[in-house]
């Protein structure tokens, strides 16, 4: 107790004290954010509840069932809010704002996008899952093929998208903490880090599991204060959706294309890919299918979904008011959030087209809303950044040292260590990666984390789950091919070959390549299954009937009710 405690305040008091001085340190326009007290006090307070919320947990993480899935005795609800937590991410809070903002309608495709994966997630995964399960999705996967290529090539695959999708949380909350708190970057993304470490450590899945449901209530009642404070103000006090849309034509420079689909993305196989990547890289996230182990039995695993669609989708409905209420009080030039760029003169969102849904706090609710949603940013990018590490921690000591290096011979006090190991390796190496790409374009990271789960994660699983004639040649030629080819294709498209190393074409036409890359995934699983004529495949053919049973009724899986 005494050492929680001694580890709690200290903390605390260098998280105060770094935001002081950090704040000394750096002027102009980020030394004002710096000045908002109610920021720094709703930031220390929620710092200091969910270091709480950690202690709580430590004292009844004591297994590795405890550690990684939170003993299962999570409900659907709470796992629907904590699901809800860890996707509703900055880019989604802040970036989906922002395109709405700057493109009106069109800015609505990545919401669907992402939205539209969870139902397949409900109907088609999230029972499965939990039935054939144990920790990770690499249980699944592995379940009738032989345990060890198969988990080395679903942990690598968990790892690069867990870093990739790390790396772009890491820079932006680097990037806000120093906007919003006048922080220096460094210093932002360190204490990111260090808060990280503490929270999986100490508390596993279930100090985890907390903070996304304590951050999924704050974003849901920041964000629904903010849209309809927005609506009410852009309507002239009348809650009219067309008076906001009329207005937001009246001042935007696109007009009646405002609410007009396609000018985005108007290349039809671009869209297409786009969708592809958004929908199933949502069914293929880790960090996300991990969360369908905490529950007690598959009927709770498929209540989780259901409240997360809910909270999910009702979250993007706000989004897209955020963004109209922005265009119409934050867009004239009178308003005062508008500021000139000194070498071209043009008007342009302060922060950028990014901090939409911050500066709308502003104007709604004055310093006390923007310190609220600032605090509520950062638990964002806390809550998570600490399932991504979990899951990479997960996948290197579950999968990869207990399952391939140990051979399944290893103590569960053991692997918890080892896993504990991975989470302080996998916070330093996110604070470095997050310093080193502080100035590059992360874009194709975003890019890439979707592609690579659409292409590599999920045709494995959905293919283990449903086609009997898999086999390991299978499985392990189209799982490698997708990741390849995903990362290839990113390479070698516009966002990267041109943009980043300025290149005059780019070698792939399309700079989202999931309709080809998870082509290429899927027919190298159906290809080297049907091809595969070892005694070794035509025996995990014939498993695939008790797999099957076990999958869709419960009979023999952890915590059914048979």
């Amino acid at each position: 107790m005494r050492a929680w405690s001694r580890i709690l305040f200290s903390v605390l008091a260098l998280t105060g004290a770094t935001v002081a001085f950090a704040a000394g340190a750096i002027d102009g326009e980020v030394k004002k954010a710096a000045v908002n007290v109610p920021a720094i006090v709703m930031f220390l307070a929620f710092v200091a509840f969910t270091l709480g919320i950690t202690y709580w947990a430590a004292q009844r993480t004591k297994t590795a069932k405890d550690f990684y899935t939170a003993g299962g005795g999570i409900t659907g609800f709470q796992n629907g809010l904590a699901i809800a937590g860890d996707y509703m991410s900055a880019a989604s809070f802040l970036g989906i704002s922002g395109l709405v903002f700057i493109n009106g309608y069109d800015g609505l495709i990545y919401s669907v996008g992402w939205l539209v994966g969870w139902p397949i997630i409900m109907f088609l995964m999230a029972e499965q899952l939990r039935n054939l399960g144990k920790y990770t999705y690499a249980d699944v996967v592995s379940y009738r093929f032989q345990r060890v290529p198969m988990r080395t090539m679903a942990a690598t695959s968990s790892l690069v998208v867990v870093i990739l999708y790390l790396i772009g949380q890491m820079v932006g909350a680097g990037k806000l903490i120093q906007v919003l708190f006048g922080l220096d970057y460094v210093y932002a993304v360190s204490i990111v880090g260090v808060l990280i470490i503490m929270y999986v450590v100490f508390g596993g899945m279930l100090a985890t599991t907390w903070v996304q449901i304590i951050k999924a209530c704050l974003l849901l009642t920041g964000a629904t204060i903010i849209a309809f404070g927005a609506l009410y103000l852009a309507s002239g006090g009348t809650f009219s959706l067309e008076a906001m849309f009329k207005k937001a034509t009246e001042i935007h420079a696109k007009k009646q294309a405002l609410m007009s689909p396609g000018s985005m993305v108007s290349d039809p196989i671009e869209a297409i890919s786009l969708g592809l990547a958004l929908m199933f890289g949502t069914a293929g996230l880790p960090h996300i299918l991990m969360r369908f182990f905490t529950v007690s039995n598959a009927t709770e695993a498929r209540k989780s979904v259901f409240y997360a669609t809910g909270f999910i989708g009702y979250f993007y409905i706000l989004t897209f008011l955020i963004g109209f209420g922005a265009i119409v009080l934050l867009m004239p030039p009178d308003s005062g959030f508008m500021v000139a760029d000194p070498k071209t003169g043009i008007l342009a969102l302060r922060g950028g087209q990014n901090m939409a849904a911050v500066n709308l706090a502003g104007a709604v609710g004055g310093n006390l809303l923007l310190g609220f949603i600032s605090a509520v940013a950062f638990a964002t990018i806390l809550a998570v950044v600490s399932g991504l590490t979990l899951a990479g921690a997960s996948a290197i000591s579950h999968d990869l040292y207990a399952n391939v290096f140990a051979h399944g011979n290893v103590d569960e006090l053991q692997e918890v260590r080892i896993s504990k190991m991975a989470t302080v390796a996998l916070g330093v190496i996110a604070i470095l990666l997050g310093i080193a790409f502080e100035k590059q374009n992360i874009a194709f990271m975003v890019g890439l984390t979707f592609s690579v789960a659409a292409s590599a994660n999920f045709p494995l699983i959905i293919t283990s789950i449903y086609f009997s004639k898999m086999t390991t040649k299978g499985a392990l030629l189209g799982g490698w091919l997708g990741l390849i080819s995903a990362s290839v294709f990113v390479l070698l498209g516009p966002t990267v070959w041109k943009d980043v190393m300025g290149h005059e074409t780019a070698i792939f036409p399309y700079k989202n390549p999931a309709l080809f890359s998870m082509a290429i995934a899927f027919l190298g699983i159906f290809i080297g299954s049907l091809l595969d004529s070892s005694e070794q495949g035509k025996n995990e053919c014939l498993s695939f009937e008790a797999q099957d049973l076990r999958c869709q009724t419960g009979i023999g899986a952890e915590g059914a009710s048979h």
